[in-house]
């Protein structure tokens, strides 16, 4: 019985001391994957868990073998059969001969240790790569690393980051110089090669990652380094974490659609339409939002819509900043969202950089949002801190309210007083775009009206030997809409040469047809004798707009007029004009005339004629009733077309009640200022 149990406890203690060995070897194992080293074979693969398992002397492997035996009794020295003994000498015949040179143990321990050594040089010289990839300042400094050493998927990864990191920040002259000589090392397709060939056992963010930088280095999306990227991106989508998605998403934003392009979005679109719920970052879903795009069906921009919504209460301030361009880039106005974003950037505007201003203002242009608290707090901002910004940042700020239809009276004041006092600082672009500003809101200085529009004539007459015939017709198109005729710029415009290069090049014709018809009616309206009309020029016209019914108005002017008679409706004029209604009463507009009594009323001075202009909310300035600069011209070519103009904001007169909407129409017309917001000065600043 002493032997039974002596033999017993040996056994016990023999399998675990094989058992500390074996997962000794995996720790060692998983230490080394940790390291995120190049080792092509993993330490695992070097672990024999059956070198330990079989190592062990024969008494104890024939007593373990009896006693799993079933149906066999317990060892006892001369009680084995013949058959036992067989079974036993095959077995150990089984595993003994391919283990015959297994090491001994101080040979184990031995090799352990090397491998400990070997992970610990390996990591050294990771970090010394590291160390040394931080000192580099130029893309060729990073390949210059790279030939000198053997780099791992991981070092990889992290050099393609660094060159695109150090390129960043530089001109677009300085970049395409470091790009031509990134491309000509040697050691660039060597890189490019080592990306290839370890992009499928890459960690997912440094494989998102490398594809960013790379498409960042300027190097082209149709080569194979960026379609292989690509494709091993779609293989394991599945395994992309919410950074990883975030990151593919940015990139996919900025590249052209192709077949690999298009399955990855795809891909990534039913993949995030999955995930939406678990995502609980903010600004992770900004940015696949953006890479989602317009396109994205309606039922997914309202999942995303709902998940923002329950993390409103967590919306930070430079979550708020984002949003709009989210929101814009999936084309998808959200009210609730955007005001509690808008109501973030009205507390902390002053901590907002000019470029984010700038992306919040056309993000409303884009989803048609108008907060006029919003477009307020932004334009005193920039006129309190006017000395901050140059010419260039004045500009598009201007340019970019012009995109949201608002017009920041006192800031636009300040930009024509410096205009007036420094002409000469504007380039050709800085002066058509002020040209393009101030014309279509309508806007001019209260002083110095005139030498602000004469300055900005000067600063353009210094460009008209090297302007386009293009952009020449754009500023004088603007100029014609502020109601000024520039003398040298409109003789440049007329020359035949350059009207049909105008006419016959390019491929905006329409357009340029356009402008070209509101030149000519400036021409023949404004000014009639003072420029001759080029023959054959201005022969075609644009078609004009269909005229809506407006019933409100009719209906309102049936009550007050008392007869269909008294007023006519949809009348075209000559210079391609129409008008929603004309009325013809006496000189002294007292009392309307039928419209059979005045048989020429253009020429009778005794008979004046009104015309009713039904005008929709996008004519105004947003958050006013200034006329914008085509409503503008209208009116004043009306008026010297001989007609007195009752303006009417139709939306606003639509949430009249029908004594209200009559009152109005009748103080409008019969009053001495027939115009309901300004008379004489269509562009008065009040």
């Amino acid at each position: 019985m002493n032997n039974k149990m002596g033999y017993l406890v040996w056994t016990i203690g023999h399998f675990q001391v094989c058992g500390s060995k074996l997962f000794s070897g995996f720790r060692t194992a998983m230490r080394t994957c940790t390291l995120r080293i190049s080792r092509h074979k993993s330490a695992i693969q070097s672990v024999n868990p059956r070198r330990f398992l079989l190592n062990v002397p024969s008494c104890g492997l024939e007593f373990s073998l009896r006693l799993l035996s079933q149906g066999i009794p317990v060892y006892c020295k001369g009680d084995a059969t013949v058959q036992e003994q067989n079974a036993t000498k095959t077995l150990l015949d089984e595993h003994e001969q391919p283990y015959s040179s297994a090491l001994d143990p101080l040979e184990e321990d031995r090799s352990s240790v090397e491998e400990i050594l070997i992970e610990k040089s390996e990591r050294s010289l990771s970090q010394q790569f590291f160390d040394d990839l931080q000192k580099c300042t130029s893309p060729t400094d990073v390949l210059d690393l790279v030939s000198k050493s053997a780099a791992s998927w991981k070092h990889c990864s992290n050099c393609f980051t660094t060159m695109w990191v150090l390129t960043k920040k530089l001109s677009e002259d300085q970049k395409r110089y470091e790009r031509q000589l990134m491309i000509e090392h040697p050691a660039f397709m060597k890189l490019c090669q080592h990306l290839m060939q370890d992009s499928r056992s890459m960690w997912c963010d440094d494989l998102v990652y490398s594809l960013h930088a790379v498409l960042k280095l300027g190097i082209p999306q149709n080569t194979r380094l960026v379609q292989t990227l690509l494709r091993v991106c779609q293989e394991r989508l599945n395994e992309f974490n919410d950074r990883s998605l975030s990151v593919v998403a940015t990139t996919l934003s900025t590249m052209e659609p192709s077949s690999n392009v298009d399955a990855l979005q795809a891909g990534l679109q039913l993949l995030v339409e999955q995930r939406i719920p678990k995502i609980s970052n903010i600004f992770m879903l900004q940015s696949i939002m953006k890479c989602i795009g317009k396109d994205a069906p309606l039922s997914l921009k309202r999942k995303f819509e709902n998940r923002i919504l329950k993390e409103l209460d967590h919306l930070t301030f430079l979550n708020a900043q984002h949003m709009f361009s989210a929101l814009a880039a999936m084309n998808h106005c959200s009210i609730p969202i955007l005001e509690a974003c808008s109501n973030k950037t009205i507390e902390n505007i002053h901590g907002i950089p000019f470029w984010q201003l700038i992306h919040i203002l056309r993000s409303c242009r884009i989803l048609r949002y108008h907060n006029v608290v919003l477009c307020s707090a932004v334009a005193n901002y920039v006129t309190s801190a006017i000395y901050m910004w140059d010419t260039k940042q004045i500009v598009l700020f201007l340019s970019a309210f012009e995109g949201v239809h608002f017009r920041p009276v006192e800031l636009m004041d300040i930009v024509a007083e410096k205009v007036t006092s420094h002409p000469e600082s504007l380039n050709l672009k800085d002066i058509l775009s002020i040209l393009r500003v101030y014309s279509l809101l309508n806007h001019v200085p209260k002083r110095k009206n005139q030498e602000f529009r004469e300055s900005l004539n000067a600063a353009l007459n210094k460009y008209l030997t090297r302007i386009s015939n293009v952009d020449l017709l754009k500023a004088v198109y603007s100029f014609c809409m502020l109601g000024y005729l520039p003398q040298a710029a409109i003789s440049q415009l007329l020359q035949e040469d350059n009207l049909s290069d105008i006419l016959t090049t390019g491929f905006k014709k329409e357009q340029n047809e356009k402008m070209l018809h509101c030149v000519n009616v400036c021409l023949e309206l404004d000014s009639p004798s003072s420029f001759p009309k080029p023959a054959a020029v201005f022969t075609k016209k644009p078609s004009s707009p269909l005229v809506s019914d407006f019933p409100e108005v009719r209906e309102a002017l049936l009550k007050l007029l008392g007869d269909e008679r008294m007023f006519q409706q949809n009348i075209q004029l000559p210079h391609d004009y129409n008008i929603a209604f004309e009325i013809e009463m006496d000189a002294d507009r007292k009392k309307v005339l039928p419209v059979t009594e005045a048989e020429d009323p253009a020429d009778s001075p005794d008979v004046q004629r009104v015309a009713v202009l039904c005008a929709p909310v996008s004519a105004f300035c947003f958050g006013t009733r200034h006329p914008r600069g085509k409503l503008a011209m209208k009116i004043r070519h009306l008026k010297a077309l001989g007609y007195h103009v009752v303006l009417v904001h139709y939306q606003e007169f639509k949430k009249l009640k029908e004594e209200e909407a009559i009152e109005c129409l009748k103080g409008k017309i019969y009053s001495a200022d027939a115009l309901c917001f300004s008379d004489v000065n269509l562009q008065d600043n009040n």
